[in-house]
């Protein structure tokens, strides 16, 4: 037997085991407030690391299917789908039974809310996966070079930094010995910006295309260095939740600083009577416009 064409397994396995993450979580969550041998608050600690350690295995699996030069259509799908529970579903039950269940239907509805915006930022991932290898099979097929560079950014906040900023705030609270939310409306708001930010189309830095130099890692090591000497002497969860705080930061001040350049780029545009980038993609996305790499039969 060659084991080697078994290779594909390994990146979905782990793709998998981040589900098990997302489904321990929400059968954890659905356990508050019901008459158990475990506290609520234990319950919410183990649901949050759950999520957690599914972040681990959602970043894994990409990692190993490039090692193994196993990356498919269908890890692609599957990745998505996964990252649907255990990102989507299974932090949108958390933070409804631990800080909105007090608003009754808008606290469902803000939960609801969360878990459509982060599979509606999925399914555009998906469309501009596949729209780039179309592009680069029409490359291939006109006998260009195809020429692979790494995307600087990403058009809306991935689901997963959403999902564990509201992991890092439940953890916090826990660390710091908060055992109720006294501001049910603020973490609605919360969770209603995390919402927009996965849709909009704001650009977040992927840092994929940082190359390796002495420089760079000397950076990567100090900070995490200073982030784990923070994470032992002073509180775990708030530096999860200022790392990730400082992702999202980062990526609102490039939109505002770049936000006139792109501005004069898209109003050249429309002079000439074509619609800029941004809206072009939506428009294709939305399937009211044919995208430029479609293939029309001859």
């Amino acid at each position: 037997m060659d084991f080697r064409k078994t290779y594909f397994i390994l990146p979905n396995l782990f793709t998998l085991a981040s589900v098990f993450c997302g489904l321990y979580s929400i059968v954890l969550a659905a356990q508050l407030h019901a008459e158990a041998a475990i506290s609520d608050e234990e319950l919410l600690y183990k649901a949050s690391l759950a999520i957690v350690v599914g972040l681990l295995f959602d970043g894994a699996d990409g990692r190993i299917a490039r090692f193994t030069k196993t990356q498919s259509d269908l890890g692609m799908q599957l990745d998505s789908l996964a990252d649907v529970i255990t990102f989507g579903v299974a932090p949108a039950i958390l933070v409804y039974r631990w800080g909105l269940f007090e608003l009754g239907t808008w606290g469902l509805f803000v939960a609801f809310v969360f878990v459509a915006c982060g599979a509606l930022r999925l399914a555009r991932f998906n469309v501009l996966s596949m729209r780039e290898q179309a592009e680069k099979a029409q490359l291939a097929a006109a006998g260009q070079s195809v020429a692979k560079t790494p995307g600087k950014f990403m058009i809306g906040l991935p689901i997963p930094i959403a999902a564990n900023l509201i992991v890092a705030l439940v953890l916090t609270n826990h660390a710091i010995g908060v055992t109720e939310v006294s501001n049910h409306a603020a973490i609605a708001g919360f969770v209603v910006i995390l919402s927009y930010l996965m849709i909009s189309r704001i650009r977040f830095r992927s840092f994929k295309d940082v190359r390796l130099t002495k420089r760079t890692i000397a950076t990567a090591c100090a900070i995490a260095g200073l982030a784990a000497l923070a994470f032992v002497r002073i509180n775990g969860p708030a530096v999860l939740m200022g790392l990730l705080s400082l992702f999202v930061v980062l990526g609102l001040t490039e939109e505002v600083f770049f936000y006139r350049r792109r501005k004069r780029e898209a109003t050249k545009e429309r002079a000439v009577g074509e619609p800029d980038d941004d809206e072009r993609e939506v428009l294709e996305e939305l399937g009211a416009i044919e995208s430029a790499t479609s293939v029309t039969p001859e």
